[in-house]
């Protein structure tokens, strides 16, 4: 685990072709407990290939209280944490690294708002959140915290492009 720049940051973050400037972006996609108990993994996947974004790192994983701290580090002094810790040590997650132009917003927009109650239908929270804490999914918000959180959880020999 690091939470410097990742081996894979300044390659993904550049430009690519000489015309067209196409940016490839990495982002951290996490299937929660919610979704794997619910065994809605695959429609998930089903989800993010149909909207042509690539899956270059995946793992089924059980995250730790200490993971969970780290992670969610800046969640820790919220009112909220105990619970989001119970939750997601609850069960397995699957972590996925997503790879594609603009990924971080096409996930972002596949994924739906936090809260399933004012999701889009059609959205995976809309159409499979039950409340805030059990979403479904998470995804990175932002290219720095993609690095961040990419990188807590994988090293860069384990990307397949």
């Amino acid at each position: 685990m690091s939470n410097g720049r990742s081996l894979w940051h300044d390659r993904a973050n550049q430009v690519s072709g000489d015309g067209g400037k196409i940016i490839m972006e990495r982002t951290l996609a996490i299937i929660k407990p919610d979704g794997v108990s619910a065994r809605l993994i695959g429609e998930i996947i089903r989800r993010i290939e149909s909207e042509n974004l690539q899956i270059v790192a995946m793992r089924l994983h059980r995250l730790d209280e200490k993971e969970v701290d780290g992670f969610y580090y800046i969640h820790r002094q919220k009112q909220f944490f105990t619970s989001l810790k119970k939750f997601m040590t609850s069960g397995p997650v699957v972590l996925l690294v997503l790879q594609g132009a603009d990924v971080i917003q096409r996930w972002r927009h596949l994924m739906g708002v936090t809260n399933p109650r004012h999701a889009d239908q059609g959205s995976i929270r809309g159409d499979m959140g039950t409340d805030i804490e059990k979403n479904v999914v998470h995804g990175s918000d932002s290219a720095d915290n993609a690095v961040y959180e990419i990188n807590f959880f994988f090293n860069g020999l384990q990307f397949f492009d």
